[in-house]
């Protein structure tokens, strides 16, 4: 007699953050897909207790829940390489999720693959970008997973999520009083939902948690030193750092005077206006540090030009398109242009204002007896004279047919 195999458990990972959307898929799933659920955080830096947030996963009902340090990874391959691009999306958004995501895509897929599992889950909403974000990288580097977005398919208002997770004893730290939807990374904290959704609305001082109120920030201002290297901050104020104790020190620092706060109506991939509120105290002012670095390194052309492919990166990256050979080409070339961009700036930070007050490199373009009009001014002025010659003469040769055209037709 042919003995009969056991039945497979069909297996999902599940990129779960310990709030209330992934906290209900993980139940969910298991009702309606009848599947063994795996629960992975990623740890991409700032967040709190990833201890409890492992035990709510079991308590849910995961039957394996794991914990991911990427901390190091987030910052070396992801926020480095964006801040040597000046990413910013829509000129105020430092990408601090949209960053974030296709790390976590990644993480997660290999840990489906190490569990022989076949689909990978996330808890994006479909009007959401992170749904595209986690889609197309999993499409990119894992293609043979299927893919589910419980969200999508269940329906539920936000208030009817609650009501789930209350009967099915689901623990979340969103009640209809408090139901603002956070995001955090070592990069930035997002903020939606509730109040939020009303554009005319001031923020509550209840959403901001990594920044002191500029009118209550310290009423004397502090200075940091950044040093570069290659486009990369590695120390403040002389003292060498690994990226992620920099970056964390000067959230804690930044934050305490105010500088990060962003509130803005901001264009969704999918095509709606969405009211986003951010904290990002580091990355505001290491990304005006890095800009006001370049000014002084890069020749005129190339900073120009850098300009405008930055724009496209950003949108490459809050699109969701990391894992992309346009970002990776951007990327080539942007890493290249940072060959030059070591040295150090010096940011004064006072009462939600950041500003580069003091910089200098040795690969400094500034040379003093060019621009002084003091005593040792080497510029030869009298060039100037056939410089605008020369530069103007396209303009006045078109000036001239028009002027032209016009006195032949009597105009």
């Amino acid at each position: 007699m042919k003995k009969s195999r056991p039945k497979r458990s069909r297996k999902a990972v599940l990129a779960y953050s310990g709030g209330l959307d992934t906290s209900v898929a993980i139940r969910w799933m298991q009702q309606n897909y009848g599947c063994d659920v795996i629960a992975v955080a990623v740890d991409v830096g700032e967040e709190g207790d990833y201890a409890g947030i492992r035990r709510k996963a079991l308590k849910i009902g995961a039957v394996k829940s794991v914990v991911v340090d990427a901390k190091k990874e987030f910052a070396r391959d992801f926020i480095l390489p964006a801040l040597k691009a000046n990413a910013i999306y829509e000129g105020r958004y430092p990408l601090a999720t949209a960053l974030a995501r296709p790390l976590i895509a990644k993480v997660t897929g290999d840990i489906a693959l190490k569990e022989g599992a076949h689909m990978l889950a996330h808890g994006a909403t479909g009007k959401g970008n992170d749904q595209v974000r986690f889609e197309i990288t999993w499409g990119a580097l894992f293609p043979k997973m299927k893919i589910i977005a419980p969200i999508r398919e269940w329906g539920m208002t936000r208030e009817q999520e609650i009501e789930y997770a209350k009967k099915n004893g689901i623990p979340v730290p969103v009640t209809k009083r408090s139901p603002y939807s956070f995001d955090v990374n070592l990069w930035g904290k997002s903020a939606e939902a509730g109040p939020l959704e009303d554009p005319w609305a001031e923020p509550l001082e209840e959403v901001y948690d990594w920044t002191t109120a500029p009118e209550k920030a310290p009423a004397k201002p502090a200075y940091v030193e950044i040093g570069f290297e290659q486009g990369e901050p590695v120390s403040l104020d002389g003292r060498k750092m690994e990226p992620v104790k920099l970056i964390s020190n000067l959230n804690a620092l930044a934050g305490e005077h105010g500088i990060g706060r962003v509130d803005m109506i901001e264009n969704r991939l999918v095509g709606i206006k969405s009211r986003e509120v951010y904290e990002c105290p580091a990355a505001t002012v290491l990304l005006s540090a890095h800009r006001d670095l370049e000014g002084l390194c890069l020749e005129r052309e190339l900073a120009h030009h850098k300009t405008l492919l930055e724009s496209k990166y950003s949108e490459l990256v809050y699109y969701g398109l990391w894992y992309s050979p346009l970002r990776e080409a951007l990327q080539a070339f942007i890493d290249d242009s940072q060959k030059r961009i070591s040295g150090k700036v010096r940011m004064k930070l006072f009462r939600g204002n950041c500003a580069a007050v003091g910089r200098q490199s040795p690969n400094s373009l500034y040379r003093l007896d060019l621009a002084t009009y003091d005593v040792g001014d080497r510029f030869d002025q009298q060039a100037a004279k056939g410089f605008i010659e020369l530069f103007g003469m396209s303009a006045r040769v078109a000036a001239a047919s028009e002027q032209s055209k016009r006195r032949k037709s009597g105009k």
